[in-house]
């Protein structure tokens, strides 16, 4: 990388390189644990990075100021980022050590890959630069990149490619988020690429989480990623409306509500789930 200024330390232009490899931002907990040090190191060299023009800040994350698509991924991080970490740390209770996984794009999947952290003896598959660079050789966790085009402002790789690699795994559970919740048409998405990959995996796993914030409910976006009678959980940070509860109810979803009370204590808690906490036996896949 082409660095403007002599003046950046060793470890600035460490930094530098980690958001590059990130795609062009990421949120400082995940540049700390990529660097391994600490969230105050990281934040003493984003001021010093900021100073000469080298990064842009937002609230708890940072990006490339030259990255010209990268504010678009930045702000989704920051947006209802405490929120996003709720439901992470709620689906991180859901899924268990030495499981399979697939984990999607998106900002809310960055913040379950800092969860997972916390896990053991994981295999994750992943779309996301993110989701694998936060993942790898960490706690005995393969990591595992379904390679394909790199879509800069998703911050993942898709096509053909991607998809082959992705199907040659049998998952405990495919995790990904939502554009939107919609009656008709289930978990949407808005890059078509990002639903056919979804939808190619709905055969090769036991479970689908998906993990998404409130303001997805009634949302809008093209295309349909999954109906609600193919995925298993839902993890969001508020109970779902009246008029989604009995569709999903009906669909079969356990709708796993992330309050922050009961996260942390042993898994499989009932405390923070709407329907019956998920059992390990898995409905059918239609």
């Amino acid at each position: 990388m082409d660095h403007d200024s002599d003046n950046i330390p060793h470890r600035g232009r460490e930094l530098l390189d980690v958001l590059a490899r990130l795609g062009g931002s990421a949120r400082n907990t995940q540049i700390a644990q990529v660097m391994d040090v600490s969230e105050e190191t990281v934040r003493r060299l984003v001021k010093a990075l900021a100073r000469n023009d080298m990064v842009e800040r937002v609230h708890g994350g940072t990006f490339l100021s030259r990255a010209q698509d990268t504010p678009m991924f930045s702000g989704a991080l920051e947006h209802n980022a405490e929120e996003k970490t709720l439901i992470a740390k709620q689906v991180s209770q859901i899924v268990e050590d030495g499981m399979v996984l697939f984990v999607a794009v998106g900002s809310t999947m960055t913040h379950v890959a800092e969860q997972l952290r916390e896990m053991k003896d994981l295999t994750v598959v992943s779309n996301s630069l993110s989701v694998v660079a936060s993942l790898a050789d960490n706690n005995g966790t393969r990591a595992i990149l379904a390679g394909g085009e790199v879509i800069r402002s998703e911050r993942g790789s898709f096509g053909r490619a991607a998809e082959q690699l992705a199907r040659q795994y049998s998952y405990d559970a495919v995790i990904c988020g939502a554009d939107a919740l919609s009656l008709s048409g289930g978990v949407l998405a808005s890059n078509p690429l990002e639903a056919e990959l979804t939808r190619a995996l709905r055969e090769n796993t036991k479970r689908i989480i998906v993990a998404t914030d409130h303001t997805k409910f009634g949302a809008r976006a093209a295309n349909v990623a999954c109906p609600f009678d193919q995925m298993t959980d839902l993890v969001t940070n508020v109970a779902p409306p009246e008029d989604f509860a009995p569709v999903l109810k009906r669909a079969g979803v356990k709708v796993h509500v992330a309050s922050g009370k009961g996260i942390g204590k042993k898994k499989n808690s009932s405390g923070a789930a709407v329907n019956p906490p998920a059992s390990r036996k898995h409905k059918s896949k239609k």
